[in-house]
């Protein structure tokens, strides 16, 4: 069965309120010359993240939003390989609970280090959904392999972008170029697979 298309022109509702995912998402969907809204100019408050893994939560977020719309949503996470793959789900509630991004990298070096660990292994994992009216959810995943570094640099970016340096990667996703950053994240390679199935004609 074919898959539904977004058309130049539809209108899409990115069902998030973190600024720096929604402008990303507009940076790359700008070719696409579509009408994009978010879930605040629709009024319809953030989502409570119940679900248990990072595609749960992105439908919830998509389902957030009247059936009528196109919606994509994504959740996102660092996952750090030495502390199982935490924070995972709960890297921005982490972050929020210990007073912000710097005290969160910071917990995180430092609970790597107390376990007697020198494994900094991590990634950067999205699970990205798009709902059509009358129409299942499609879900794609990205991720992005790299390590993470202490002290966290630069100011591009947000989140844990400046903790974390991408494989053979000198810089880290906080000193990347923003145009160049946003090319090879987690979020561009599962919209890259949702541009592939919805958008793209080829």
């Amino acid at each position: 069965m074919n898959k539904p298309k977004l058309n130049p022109g539809d209108t899409l509702v990115l069902a998030s309120h973190n600024k720096g995912k929604i402008d990303e998402f507009k940076t790359l969907l700008a070719p696409f010359n579509l009408n994009i809204l978010t879930s605040s100019s629709l009024d319809i408050s953030d989502v409570e993240e119940t679900g248990k893994s990072f595609k749960e939560n992105s439908i919830l977020k998509v389902n957030s939003i009247p059936n009528n719309y196109i919606t994509i949503s994504d959740d996102s996470g660092l996952c750090v390989t030495s502390l199982n793959d935490e924070p995972g789900i709960y890297s921005a509630r982490f972050a929020k609970k210990n007073g912000g991004w710097n005290n969160s990298m910071r917990l995180i070096y430092e609970d790597i280090i107390n376990r007697g660990e020198r494994n900094f292994e991590a990634k950067f994992f999205c699970s990205l959904s798009i709902r059509f009216p009358n129409s299942p959810v499609y879900t794609y995943d990205g991720e992005v392999f790299g390590h993470i570094t202490w002290p966290p640099r630069g100011k591009n970016g947000f989140g844990y972008d400046p903790f974390f340096i991408p494989l053979n990667g000198e810089k880290t996703f906080g000193e990347l170029e923003h145009k160049k950053k946003i090319k090879i994240d987690h979020r561009s390679v599962a919209l890259n697979k949702l541009i592939k199935s919805h958008l793209d004609d080829s």
